[in-house]
């Protein structure tokens, strides 16, 4: 795990590794773990351009006035969309690729939390979705100089049984959707990464972080004093979209240095700084097991995005 303090540290870093105008795009960016890290973003960065989509254009204007009141000299540029329709993530791409010649961080944490009838929406945001911006855009990241890094936030370290008969998940039972959903992600994340040497790519779990989608769930209350405070998911997804810890496979480009104490990770194949990341809600990387079953069912491969 790393310590809260050892990311403050790493994040107040920030401004002094990286140029100014780094580019971002964060899908998901008007609630929750998008707003906060977003906001985080803004906060630490010199002068970046931030993107962000959502479907709250009074939410957005919100959040516009206070990464701005933080970091005046940035640009915070809201897209309107629906990112559950491909056809929607398409245009969307379209128009950011239509502006930047590079993108330095793609930050997707698009989602909700629903009953089983929801499953083809929640397969939707949760992989169809998530996989189409990654491919879309991968050539603006690999364009980049300084920072190329994508974070996809779902249920990194959760990987567990895949059903290579539904891969839509439209009969999986709710009980197994979350390890199924995950296990999707992460090997359509290294499928990917193949063809990405020069990308970081890091699947997290956040922990239980009281957002909207919980507010929203039909579930009994949780207690939130046991729940990550929104503001430490916030300095803990910046540190996974910054630090060193989380390098490409090859020609990794600037990142913000180890601390005392803190190593490479270890990557989905059990090995150090391979370039894919499933990691748990204190930064800590996936267990043996979960790598050992992860690659017992990577060989089915992922369905196609």
């Amino acid at each position: 795990m790393v310590s809260l303090s050892q990311i403050q540290a790493s994040n107040a870093l920030i401004p002094s590794t990286f140029p100014t105008r780094l580019v971002a795009l964060f899908v998901g960016g008007t609630s929750g773990i998008g707003e906060i890290t977003l906001k985080k973003f803004a906060q630490y960065s010199n002068q970046p351009r931030a993107y962000f989509v959502g479907r709250s254009q009074d939410a957005a204007e919100r959040i516009v006035a206070e990464c701005k009141a933080v970091n005046p000299g940035g640009e915070f540029i809201f897209v309107k969309a629906d990112v559950s329709l491909i056809r929607v993530v398409d245009e969307v791409c379209k128009e950011i690729k239509a502006k930047e010649n590079v993108l330095n961080l793609l930050f997707l944490s698009q989602g909700v939390m629903k009953t089983s009838e929801h499953v083809h929406l929640l397969a939707a945001l949760n992989y169809y979705s998530r996989l189409r911006f990654i491919t879309n855009l991968l050539p603006l990241l690999q364009n980049a100089p300084a920072l190329r890094r994508i974070v996809t936030v779902g249920g990194g370290g959760k990987e567990g049984p895949l059903d290579i008969t539904d891969f839509p998940a439209l009969r999986v039972p709710l009980p197994q959707l979350r390890n199924h959903l995950t296990t999707l992600i992460t090997l359509g994340i290294e499928a990917v990464a193949k063809t990405a040497s020069t990308v970081s790519f890091i699947h997290d779990y956040p922990g239980t972080v009281n957002t909207g989608l919980y507010r929203d769930m039909d579930a009994p209350p949780f207690d939130t004093s046991l729940s990550v405070p929104i503001e430490e998911c916030g300095e803990r997804h910046l540190y996974l979209a910054s630090s060193a810890r989380f390098p490409s496979r090859e020609g990794e480009s600037t990142a913000v240095r180890l601390g005392d104490g803190v190593q490479v990770a270890v990557g989905t194949t059990g090995e150090i700084g391979t370039g894919v990341y499933s990691v748990g809600e204190m930064c800590e990387t996936a267990s043996s097991e979960v790598v050992e079953e992860h690659g017992a069912v990577s060989r089915y491969g992922c369905p196609a995005f």
